[in-house]
């Protein structure tokens, strides 16, 4: 493609993203490649990167566009990013060509505007802190909440990139290993300082086309993640729930740390989910787990009451510490999204806590930054739960050392260079 067809579909992608707001984007790139199969790996790369710069930079590129008297689109959008954050080589005037595959030209208004943009900076002294910050307005309070005085710190690397990070699969290899085999295939890969299986590889590196990924020797799991494992702590020959498991990303976590032994249930209301989880399970070598979908009217939980030694309830969330992986998140959030949230939360960690035996232990588990989904979630839990305490991390759990405060763990980018995550070890007593 050229760059000016690059530049079309670029603005096709993001024409599609604003008419279907509620929907991820990354969701919303798949179909549109998946429609457009010419479109080579090189060019999606291309394409995914002008159009997640956008996400990423989204109430800057607004406020300079009200700021203008122009209306937000996708091609507007487009135009300002291309002059606030300029690339050698690429101008408005050059790229907007009107060639078959390339964007019609630039009206009058368009160019007005771009002469406008020409040599601004993307940050403005005036732009209110929340816009500076990519955040919506409603939410800086409750991000000041949680961070304090390094706010502006915190928030401005929750809009940066995240990290590719791999969690070693030692039922099958060790992390030494995995990374000789991954330099193999030309990834380079170094050790993790929180996790002792993950690697971290830079920049947006083919991972699943590797030999050590086809084989089950690496999955892709954000290090934060690995810490929730590891904080579970789920130990050969014990009955374990992961209660909210998804595609079973801590599930296999788990298996591994049970080496394979005991026996473990993925639970989630999602089908669709837990049947992708089958291929993960099976590349892995895992064979002590099983999945089961929750259904209204469900008697499953109450006929296992008390039965287990491990539960982890890996929460649904607003997702804000995975704001670098998903910038649009950021966009599509409402405070409405968090009161029904919190309730939520709430509900499943009190039938999640019914399954735990007395002496077990329930982990409650987010990937969120916020407050009223962690510490105060478990603040609110333990009023209303006399059988349960806050209780310190196992010896050879794997976590380490004053990670954990009080049994509870709070990861973010900025301190720990992890996605943003939230972690309370909870242990049953009567």
């Amino acid at each position: 493609m050229t760059p000016s067809a690059r530049l079309a579909a670029a603005i096709d992608l993001l024409s599609e993203m604003e008419a279907t707001p509620r929907r991820p984007a990354d969701a919303v790139a798949n179909a549109f490649f998946r429609e457009r199969r010419y479109i080579g790996g090189g060019d999606r790369r291309a394409v995914s990167e002008r159009v997640w710069a956008v996400l990423r930079h989204w109430r800057h590129l607004g406020w300079w566009l009200e700021q203008a008297g122009v209306p937000a689109t996708a091609r507007t959008r487009l135009i300002a990013a291309m002059q606030l954050m300029p690339r050698p080589g690429e101008a408005p005037g050059v790229l907007f060509s009107g060639d078959r595959y390339g964007p019609a030209p630039l009206t009058a208004g368009e160019q007005e505007l771009a002469a406008r943009l020409r040599g601004q900076a993307l940050a403005d002294p005036a732009m209110p802190q929340a816009v500076r910050l990519e955040v919506p307005d409603w939410l800086l309070p409750r991000l000041a909440e949680t961070f304090g005085a390094a706010l502006e710190a915190e928030v401005s690397v929750l809009a940066g990139e995240a990290t590719l990070d791999l969690r070693v699969n030692l039922l099958k290899t060790t992390r030494q290993e995995a990374a000789r085999l991954l330099a193999e295939g030309g990834i380079h890969a170094e050790e993790t300082t929180l996790s002792p299986w993950g690697l971290r590889v830079p920049g947006r590196q083919p991972v699943t086309a590797t030999a050590a990924f086809k084989a089950g020797l690496v999955e892709i799991q954000d290090e934060g993640s690995q810490i929730v494992v590891a904080a579970a702590d789920a130990r050969p020959g014990m009955r374990v729930l992961d209660y909210c498991a998804g595609a079973a990303g801590k599930t296999l976590g788990m298996a591994m740390t049970m080496e394979n032994r005991g026996h473990i249930v993925a639970c989630d209301v999602s089908e669709p989910r837990l049947e992708g989880a089958v291929r993960r399970l099976r590349r892995a070598g895992v064979h002590n787990a099983e999945r089961h979908l929750l259904v209204p009217g469900d008697r499953w939980a109450r006929r296992r009451a008390g039965s287990f030694d491990r539960v982890l309830v890996d929460a649904p969330c607003t997702g804000t510490g995975t704001w670098r992986r998903n910038p649009d998140a950021r966009l599509r959030l409402t405070e409405r999204d968090l009161e029904e949230l919190t309730a939520k939360q709430a509900e499943i960690l009190s039938t999640a806590a019914t399954l735990v035996r007395p002496g077990g232990r329930l982990i409650y588990a987010t990937c969120s930054v916020l407050r009223e989904e962690n510490q105060d979630r478990i603040a609110s839990f333990l009023a209303s739960s006399p059988q349960f305490r806050r209780a310190g991390p196992e010896p050879g759990c794997g976590l380490p050392p004053d990670l954990a405060q009080d049994g509870m763990i709070a990861l973010s980018p900025l301190r720990h260079g992890t996605d943003g995550f939230f972690a309370a070890i909870l242990e049953r007593v009567a």
